[in-house]
């Protein structure tokens, strides 16, 4: 906790593949329509978001295929594993982003799922393009040479 800033963001589930398999054009942040179990459960960590998607459906987004464990505790209240779960974001970026994933062939991928400062469940989104074979070896290249050559620049002075 920061005495100057609040307290920091509390990352829930994060997607480590998505920047692997895809190209991340631009980042989003939206709001979940949540239940109180589903609530619960994240503030125990107990959430995967890395076989996940948004999916435009009658102008919204909904998050696809995101796991949030059940609460114990809730008993005959608990909520269903892998519902979709509505995205709250304004219209103008809903229309935006439903409007690249459409004409453009993006994808939206949920990047990060977090607590806010003042204790809100967030989802990062990113609009990205998907990477083949070759691009993802190439990248990987890439962040090889980078690392080499800040180590050898290190050792030099």
């Amino acid at each position: 906790m920061n005495k100057k800033n609040g307290p920091a963001r509390r990352v829930v589930a994060e997607n480590r593949k998505a920047r692997h398999n895809y190209d991340i054009l631009e980042t989003f942040e939206a709001g979940i329509a949540l239940e109180g179990s589903e609530v619960k459960s994240l503030r125990e960590g107990k959430a995967n978001i890395a076989e996940a998607y948004a999916s435009p459906e009658d102008g919204e987004l909904y998050l696809i295929n995101s796991s949030i464990q059940e609460y114990k505790q809730a008993n005959r209240f608990n909520h269903e594993e892998r519902r979709p779960r509505k995205l709250l974001m304004h219209k103008r970026e809903i229309a935006r982003l439903i409007g690249a994933t459409e004409r453009e062939g993006m994808t939206l991928v949920p990047l990060r799922l977090y607590f806010n400062e003042r204790g809100i469940a967030k989802v990062e989104l990113a609009l990205a393009k998907g990477r083949k074979k070759h691009d993802k070896r190439e990248a990987e290249k890439e962040r090889d040479w980078q690392r080499q050559k800040a180590r050898l620049l290190r050792e030099r002075g």
